[in-house]
């Protein structure tokens, strides 16, 4: 009985160690398959080399060479703007820097609508495109959305005045880019601040009107939603409109006029008019 119980014991411990070994082969096939997979995957995604951040950075502050770094990214989904070379990023030979306009995390790519040329300031000069100007308008708590405007915004702009002796309100610019708030830019700036001005992009044409608006009458401001694109057209309302008013036609009744007919006789030197009545 011990020896067939021996026997027993090593056909189990041996049939054992073989699923073991075999098992141990199929795993490492698995791994040699897999492998094989993942360079393959790495070969058919074609990459380049962009520069990110390294570290954190916030508004205004400046982007030296030791808070970026390169690294590869897939070539089909390069971000616009981003920056390949250390001369398109640093292009500058006195080693002006380059100041970030809004804030970036590490490993974020370093894209061009983020940072100013180099040497300049993130102020409200870089935000404005070519051939737009920047218009400040007063603001109370009222006009300016109760403070919740902040840059980068878009808003639109109604006057109210006097016009042909009525009071009027009526929309004169929209979907107007706030660029600045009092003497902040900083697009990533999210508490509600009571601002006193409002700063705008508009063409030169848009200045006059806005400038002329605000000398004859007050502006105010209504915010547009982030995704809004409808066209708004002409609005105009006032105080008649407001109030539900209809102004009533003056009509003016005329009297019947009544025909008369005459007939003239001569009566020597006299010509009289005597009064018949009309036959048609």
């Amino acid at each position: 009985m011990r020896l067939v119980f021996g026997l027993v014991l090593l056909l189990g411990v041996g049939l054992a160690g073989f699923a073991v070994m075999m098992a141990k082969d199929r795993f490492d096939q698995y791994q040699t398959v897999v492998a094989k997979q993942q360079q393959k995957l790495a070969a058919a995604v074609d990459v380049v080399e962009v520069y990110v951040m390294d570290t954190p950075i916030r508004y205004g502050e400046k982007i030296g060479k030791d808070d970026v770094r390169k690294v590869r990214w897939p070539a089909d989904a390069l971000p616009e703007g981003a920056f390949q070379t250390e001369e398109g990023l640093f292009p500058d030979a006195e080693g002006r820097l380059r100041t970030a306009t809004r804030a970036m995390e590490a490993n974020e790519p370093v894209l061009a609508v983020k940072v100013t040329e180099p040497g300049q300031d993130a102020g409200v000069s870089s935000r404005l495109g070519k051939g737009m100007r920047a218009f400040a308008i007063s603001v109370t708590v009222t006009s300016g959305v109760s403070g919740f405007l902040r840059p980068g915004d878009r808003v639109d702009v109604y006057w109210s005045g006097s016009s042909k002796g009525q009071d009027v309100t009526k929309l004169i610019q929209s979907s107007m880019q706030i660029i600045g708030i009092d003497q902040n830019a900083d697009m990533d700036r999210t508490a509600p601040t009571i601002a006193r001005t409002v700063t705008v992009e508009a063409t030169p044409q848009q200045v006059a009107g806005l400038a002329q608006a605000q000398r004859t009458g007050s502006l105010s401001l209504s915010l547009v939603g982030a995704a809004d694109d409808a066209f708004v057209g002409n609005i105009e309302v006032n105080q008649d409109e407001l109030l539900g008013i209809v102004e009533e036609e003056e009509v003016i009744e005329r009297a019947e006029v009544k025909e008369v007919c005459t007939i003239r006789t001569r009566r020597g030197s006299e010509v009289v008019e005597i009064p018949i009545p009309c036959t048609n």
